[in-house]
């Protein structure tokens, strides 16, 4: 019991400090929008736009956190836990987006450098980076835990580069008239950008789509299965993620026991899938040596 008020306790203040991060990165969107409108910047504007998408993908984190601790349902019989890799896949692909267009812009400041346009930039930027700090922290702990979170959380990485990326560009123009060092930084905080988004994007996709985990072999679960005392062959194996921590298997198994000896057998590799293969669920289908999947050999491995 206490064991579940603690993990209750600490959904609850990860979801508090997501809603915070959420809400400091909204006001700062609209003190750069009006910033930009004072000081006539529309750099300033541009990158508060930047900054709301930091919001939206926060905010999805969030929402997808939510949907995920719905209890399983006729609806969704496996429950609601992937729509956090659902707004992992979402953030990573806008992440990737954004990547791209930072270089178009960057290569199109090569070829026509555009003026910074005063310290007010560089002050807001300052402000922006703070901000980005914040929600940093607010986000780092979670981010080591969670997909979800750590897509979100790459995006306030990004964000906070292109924040250094201005304060450094605005300053070398300012005391050294180095115009292209602002599209060499952008091209730079870009390929980061990419890298995280490339490194991240596949594992999403692969629990998506249903792929064994990155730590198991099939063959070796397989063999292990096998190498119990009863058990003569294990085929029509089938091991996938239900979602970033919850691996499941389910597998044909070959006995010449009887029905309560076949219950032993099912504890067993119950408790071995689960110690030695982080597997939580299994659905285990029991046949005789002459039974019909087995005349089939080949079409049941």
């Amino acid at each position: 019991m206490h064991a579940h008020h603690h993990t209750h306790d600490t959904t609850n203040k990860s979801d508090r400090n997501l809603v915070f991060a959420v809400a400091v990165n909204v006001l700062l969107t609209i003190a750069q929008i009006i910033g930009g409108l004072l000081s006539g910047s529309l750099s300033l504007i541009a990158d508060a736009i930047h900054n709301l998408s930091d919001a939206a993908s926060l905010g999805i984190a969030l929402f997808a956190r939510i949907i995920a601790r719905r209890p399983p349902d006729a609806f969704k019989t496996f429950g609601y836990k992937r729509a956090e890799i659902i707004a992992a896949l979402i953030n990573l692909t806008t992440l990737v987006l954004i990547g791209v267009y930072l270089i178009y812009e960057a290569l199109w400041r090569l070829l026509e450098p555009e003026e910074i346009t005063g310290w007010i930039v560089i002050v807001v930027a300052a402000v922006a980076l703070l901000v980005d700090i914040v929600t940093a922290a607010l986000t780092h702990a979670m981010a080591r835990h969670s997909m979800n979170i750590r897509a979100a959380f790459l995006h306030n990485v990004a964000d906070a580069m292109s924040s250094v990326g201005v304060i450094i560009a605005g300053t070398c123009i300012l005391l050294f008239d180095w115009i292209w060092i602002d599209a060499i930084i952008t091209l730079l905080i870009a390929a980061y950008i990419l890298y995280q988004g490339f490194s991240e994007l596949p594992k999403t996709i692969h629990i998506l789509m249903d792929g064994t985990p990155a730590h198991l072999s099939v063959s070796d679960v397989i063999a292990a299965l096998e190498n119990i005392d009863g058990v003569s062959n294990v085929h029509h194996v089938h091991i996938r993620q239900l979602d970033e921590h919850s691996n499941a298997l389910e597998a044909h198994i070959v006995t010449d026991l009887s029905t309560e000896e076949n219950e032993v057998i099912k504890t067993i590799i119950r408790s071995l899938l689960h110690d030695k293969f982080k597997i939580e669920h299994s659905t285990l289908e029991f046949e005789h040596p002459n039974g019909s999947c087995m005349d089939a050999h080949h079409q049941c491995r």
